[in-house]
């Protein structure tokens, strides 16, 4: 059947049977990708398919890592400068419209991660197994990219699982499990992985008939009126998380739906055009930035990192999270404070946090004995890392790093969670310097994705890189920063948390405040961020930042800290606190905000971000705003600070913090670095 054809990237069995296995297993690659060489194969494939006519056709992943981790994004950029986005995504759709349209049956045989174009291909078949293995996950994350399913994806899934299942995966960008996948009828069946194949080839000779009631929620869904009624209510819940001028993506999939009927072709026609759209607009050209700059920190250190023992110093909040997450993420890990008392508490948090993110009994159960309380210290002897997680105190922590290296092994690794006591400071008393670092994790651990590795005059770069894989292997996203005070993302974030509590003791509402930064595209405004981190905390490190960027201590601060409030914490700080929510007062309809307002927030961040660049706090700009965007969430759809800062021309915010300096006073005036990037 396939006689004189070569493939680099599929290979084809045809077996005694008349049914066609076809194999995807990338060349060159780990993962499965669909570049446009792939397309071009599986196109070739496919036609003499629909000539020979099989008796069915199985499509399967030759990678251990998974089916298809979706379209080869690095192409994305090679599209955009050539001007042939709509053409190339127009190509990928005929390639699986031909699919769909073979007169024989297909099935996708899908085990570990299908994504994007991976699973619009699986949509293309008539039918889809999935394994129950844990790794089996089936998404549609283009929403993340700054687009929307645009092979054929959001044609073919609402009249598949019915427009609210098919919404709430293309909106969320959430990955399904299999029993999940099956359970909105995206797929027809699971199985175990060993039987992948047997079940996949059953399922071409016996088909299946979906449940009723899944057809009948498909049809209903997609019917026009029904789209009319259901697309403002879609529309409404988007606006909720995001506003269409930041996020264009979610709106143009929703009206498109709405809007387009007919045959599939005039239906992948207007998707292609939509798509194609999106991926020129700045959100998407960002957004694909960030997913490069991701990828680079997952990059660093590689993935050797001889830690099997973690040993952790300090139970609070943040050291018994650390604690928790390294046993997750399945490494034996002690957890060491001055008494049981004080250890207890986070073995129980770590224990109903396990409750909620495993599922499976076992796993839980092997999580749970991997975390162990450790009083006495006696981990340390035999522990590959310790990461000590005590309070921000210069000669407690020196005290214990003595007491440490007593019994730490040769090779094992010292490190510090502190958020802004000066690594070469701390390192001062060590007897191997070169074997320690910072650590820093960011609260909530379970949620912050980032991890400043904090380097120091004396660090091997083996400890880094080390440091580096060992983030990779808890699931951390690593960044390599300077040992200043503050290092990278607190020593940004804070300008911008003093300017919004200076903001709030001169009469702006804190509502006011918050909503500026959310409407600039922040996760979270300033104010109700203080709250939640701590104002203990956030006056902790503030005082140390403020001394050391010579700012000015917002007015009111200390009385509010002297009052006992500290926030989220204890429900009342700058806003009452109830259920884990802020309670935002009301603002006078009548109120209007300072024009300048956001330029002082924005600017505040921006303006330090630029300091941090010229003063070699990271290596680039391209980690810089790696390093802030995951660390702090500033707008990932701005590309972070400094593409910020040449998006909109770094002339011109220069110019308006001189401005603002000679309205606001010096410490706005434009830090080191500006004139470089003007110059660039």
């Amino acid at each position: 059947m396939f006689d004189g054809l070569r493939f680099n990237h599929w290979r084809a069995e045809v077996r005694d049977d008349r049914v066609v296995v076809l194999t995807f297993d990338r060349a060159a690659s780990s993962v499965n990708t669909l570049a446009r060489a792939v397309l071009e194969e599986l196109e070739q494939i496919i036609e003499r398919v629909a000539i020979e006519k099989p008796k069915g056709l199985v499509v399967i992943s030759g990678k251990t890592a998974g089916f298809v981790a979706g379209a080869d994004i690095g192409e994305f950029k090679v599209y955009h400068e050539r001007g042939t986005v709509f053409e190339s995504i127009r190509y990928g759709q005929n390639v699986f419209q031909k699919l769909s349209e073979l007169p024989c049956p297909t099935v996708a045989a899908i085990h570990g991660h299908c994504m994007g174009g991976g699973t619009e291909l699986a949509l293309a078949c008539r039918y889809r197994v999935a394994s129950t293995d844990d790794s089996t996950r089936i998404g549609l994350p283009e929403v993340k990219l700054g687009i929307y399913p645009g092979w054929g994806g959001s044609v073919r899934l609402p009249p598949l699982v019915g427009a609210p299942a098919a919404f709430d995966m293309m909106l969320t960008g959430r990955a399904l499990s299999a029993s999940n996948a099956r359970a909105i009828g995206l797929v027809d069946k699971t199985c175990e992985p060993a039987v992948l194949l047997d079940t996949a080839l059953g399922l071409l000779k016996r088909g299946v008939q979906r449940p009723l009631k899944q057809r009948l929620t498909a049809w209903a869904t997609n019917w026009w009126p029904v789209r009319q009624a259901l697309a403002p209510m879609l529309v409404k819940k988007v606006s909720r998380k995001a506003r269409k001028a930041h996020y264009p993506a979610p709106f143009a999939l929703i009206e498109t739906w709405r809007r387009s009927g007919g045959p599939v072709e005039a239906r992948l026609v207007a998707e292609a055009k939509s798509v194609a759209k999106l991926a020129n607009t700045p959100t998407a050209q960002n957004l694909v930035r960030v997913y490069f700059l991701q990828e680079r920190l997952k990059s660093l250190g590689g993935k050797s990192h001889d830690i099997h023992n973690v040993h952790v110093v300090g139970a609070g909040v943040m050291g018994g999270d650390i604690a928790a997450w390294c046993a997750l993420r399945g490494f034996e890990t002690t957890l060491q404070d001055r008494s049981l008392e004080q250890v207890q508490p986070a073995i129980a948090r770590a224990h109903t946090f396990y409750e909620k993110k495993i599922k499976r009994e076992d796993k839980r159960a092997g999580a749970i004995a991997r975390l162990k309380a450790d009083v006495e210290g006696a981990g340390v002897a035999k522990a590959d890392l310790v990461i000590e997680a005590i309070f921000e105190n210069l000669d407690a922590k020196r005290a214990l790093y003595a007491k440490v290296e007593e019994t730490l092994p040769a090779g094992a690794l010292l490190s510090s969670n502190t958020s802004s006591i000066a690594l070469d400071d701390l390192r001062a008393e060590l007897k191997h310097p070169a074997q320690f670092a910072g650590l820093h994790f960011f609260n909530p651990v379970a949620m912050m994705p980032l991890v400043e590795i904090v380097r120091h005059d004396s660090m091997d770069a083996e400890t880094e890189r080390r440091l580096a894989a060992f983030c990779r292997a808890i699931d951390k996203l690593p960044v390599p920063v300077a040992g200043t005070p503050g290092f990278l993302v607190n020593r940004i974030l804070m300008p911008y948390l003093l300017e919004a509590m200076t903001c709030y003791s001169e009469g702006v509402p804190g509502p006011v405040i918050d909503k500026a930064a959310l409407a600039f595209g922040m996760p979270m405004g300033p104010i109700e961020l203080a709250d939640t981190v701590g104002l203990d905390v956030a006056a902790s490190v503030g005082k140390i930042m403020a001394e050391f960027l010579n700012l000015p201590i917002p007015s009111g601060l200390d009385s509010l800290l002297a009052s006992g409030k500290r926030g989220r914490k204890d429900g009342q700080g700058f806003y009452t606190w109830e259920n884990g929510r802020a309670k935002k007062p009301e603002v006078p309809k009548e109120y209007k905000a300072p024009e300048d307002l956001t330029d002082r927030l924005v600017l505040a961040f921006v303006n330090e971000a630029v300091a941090c660049l010229h003063e070699g706090v990271v290596a680039d700009e391209d980690l810089l705003d790696a390093g802030v965007i995951f660390g702090t969430g500033f707008a990932p759809f701005r590309g972070g600070p400094i593409a910020y800062v040449r998006a909109e021309g770094a002339a011109k915010l220069k110019a308006r913090l001189e401005q603002l300096a000679t309205r606001h006073g010096p410490r706005f005036n434009p830090r080191p670095g500006w004139d470089a990037l003007i110059g660039g």
